[in-house]
């Protein structure tokens, strides 16, 4: 069966997976995800229009966000659940509609008549039917129609929206929304549906989607630090204790709350995996003593390092691989997360993984204590901004360089440890997101106190980082690109798509991005990026290095 996806950075040949997904994801899933994608575009049309009228409906605007959240690269890959979510969206399809006809009849208006090339809605619940409707409506397609760069440009905007969607579902599942934010997914879903050709038009609507995901950061950081508190320069151990273990990966601060309140006084000790390493320095989640420290290091290594792990593994909101055959029976998913056979939890209630986690047989000894430091957000950072400013007017800090992103397995990523080592000591360097893991182990000293590796937290925390250039911008009274500061990002999902996009539309210039373009971004899309951005693709860390430190 054919399939096309080319929305990460790793895919087949840096063209485009076409028989099977680098990611585990088939053919099947691939259309699936496809379909979803196309109904909730038209699902967005009726909301948009219903909102200009005034009229919206929560339902809808949660169950846009959350579907584009589902198909984002290592979500989920359960045919079964994708099932569910188009019935849903036959539902939502004809809420959004209702809900618009009724708002024009109100307004004394007619309301369009939207029609819809593909009607995807027939035939939902036959997965084979809309497997076949998913072919249709695909990436390919859009390519051969309108060329390989106007497609491009927009799946750039779709990728950026899906990276803000699960910001903004992240914020979602502790409390914090916001009804304009849920409109502009709208909007910007209806916009892609008017079949929009022209390159300079299509590039403001991306700038416009970084705008988008800035304000769903914004919110998400305002939902951590509001329930969790700020983070804080914290000590995390990255050895093993003694004793029963669960491990938690992904990104839900809410679900790691939830297990560890649940696993209280039950003699089983919980550590971070990959993204979730940040929680260790939130003082809510910190203040639990079976939090023990963090194992193993970014998502692409998980299938040996949970095959490892003596315990259960909790995966939340993505970057799930195919599990071994090894660890199935005790890997379990929250969330949109999800894999064939694997044991979802869809209710916060974690005893499985407790029973599961007990019945293992945990770490037998204690391993050498090793530690990390981490918890530098914007908060403890702009704490002691005065001193830092001081050590650069001293000559003392040189340069910052802001080195992160995704990780990935894809072979021209030792290109960031290579930097991250040739920095020169009078240097900072700032990390976020996975692709720290590629040197968040070794030392880097400090200058007079200011450790020269600032972990800033999660790929979300990208606002935390935008916060401190922009504090300090203002505390040289310059702007964001005359700082004595680089970025140096490593590209994967589309997270990262919408944190270029943020940083784009603020106004940020002379980004360094590698290890190597995804396949939507042509020649043509590259140069205009090149030509309106500084965009430059990375060569060598020595090489590039040494052209920052002479500019």
């Amino acid at each position: 069966m054919e399939m096309y996806c080319y929305q990460c950075e790793q895919t087949a040949k840096g063209t485009g997976c076409t028989s099977f997904g680098v990611c585990g994801k088939d053919p099947q899933v691939a259309a699936l995800q496809d379909l979803l994608i196309y109904a909730v575009k038209d699902i967005a049309r009726y909301a948009h229009r219903a909102g200009e009228l005034g009229s919206r409906d929560r339902a809808v605007d949660v169950f846009v966000v959350k579907m584009l959240f589902t198909t984002l690269t290592n979500v989920n890959f359960d045919p079964q659940r994708f099932k569910e979510w188009m019935g849903e969206a036959v539902a939502m399809k004809e809420r959004a509609q209702r809900l618009y006809e009724t708002a024009a009849k109100k307004a004394g208006k007619t309301a369009d008549k939207l029609e819809c090339p593909v009607a995807w809605w027939q035939g939902v619940g036959d997965l084979a039917a809309m497997v076949a409707k998913g072919l249709e409506v695909g990436i390919q397609k859009r390519v051969d129609s309108l060329g390989s760069t106007v497609a491009g440009v927009q799946e750039l905007i779709t990728y950026g929206l899906k990276g803000a969607a699960a910001y903004a579902d992240h914020a979602l599942i502790l409390g914090k929304e916001d009804p304009a934010l849920y409109a502009s997914f709208h909007e910007m879903l209806d916009y892609l549906t008017r079949k929009p050709t022209n390159a300079d038009e299509l590039l403001g609507r991306a700038l416009k989607t970084g705008e988008i995901n800035l304000k769903a950061m914004e919110l998400l950081d305002a939902a951590n630090t509001g329930i969790y508190g700020h983070p804080e320069p914290t000590k995390v151990r990255i050895t093993a204790v003694k004793g029963k273990c669960i491990l938690v990966s992904g990104h839900d601060l809410k679900d790691l709350d939830l297990l560890l309140k649940q696993t209280e006084g039950k003699g089983v000790n919980v550590y971070t995996h990959g993204e979730m390493l940040p929680c260790n320095a939130y003082p809510a989640l910190k203040k639990y003593k079976h939090l023990v420290g963090n194992y193993g290091g970014a998502w692409q290594v998980q299938r040996s390092e949970f095959d490892a792990f003596p315990g259960a593994v909790l995966m939340t909101t993505n970057c799930i691989q195919k599990p071994k055959e090894t660890y199935q029976g005790r890997i379990f998913t929250s969330g949109l997360v999800g894999w064939p056979g694997v044991t979802h939890i869809a209710d916060g209630n974690f005893a499985p993984v407790i029973e599961a986690a007990l019945a293992a047989p945990g770490f037998t000894a204690d391993e050498p204590a090793k530690f990390i430091t981490i918890g530098f957000g914007h908060n403890t950072v702009m704490s002691v901004a005065g001193k830092v400013i001081d050590l650069v007017k001293a000559g003392k800090i040189r340069h910052f360089f802001l080195v992160g992103g995704c990780d990935g397995a894809k072979p021209g990523r030792n290109y960031y440890t290579e930097f991250a080592e040739q920095v020169p000591n009078d240097c900072v360097i700032l990390t976020l997101a996975c692709g720290k893991f590629r040197f968040n182990k070794l030392e880097f000293g400090d200058i007079d106190g200011i450790p020269r590796l600032l972990d800033v937290g999660q790929c979300n925390d990208a606002y935390s980082a935008v916060q401190i250039a922009v504090a300090l911008a203002g505390a040289f009274n310059c702007g964001v690109n005359d700082l004595p500061l680089s970025l140096v990002l490593s590209w994967f999902e589309q997270k990262a798509v919408a944190i270029l996009l943020t940083l784009l539309h603020l106004g940020v210039k002379n980004i360094r991005i590698g290890p190597s373009l995804p396949a939507f971004v042509t020649p043509d899309v590259l140069g205009i990026l090149v030509e309106k951005f500084g965009i430059k693709p990375i060569s060598t860390a020595k090489e590039d290095l040494a052209a920052i430190l002479a500019a």
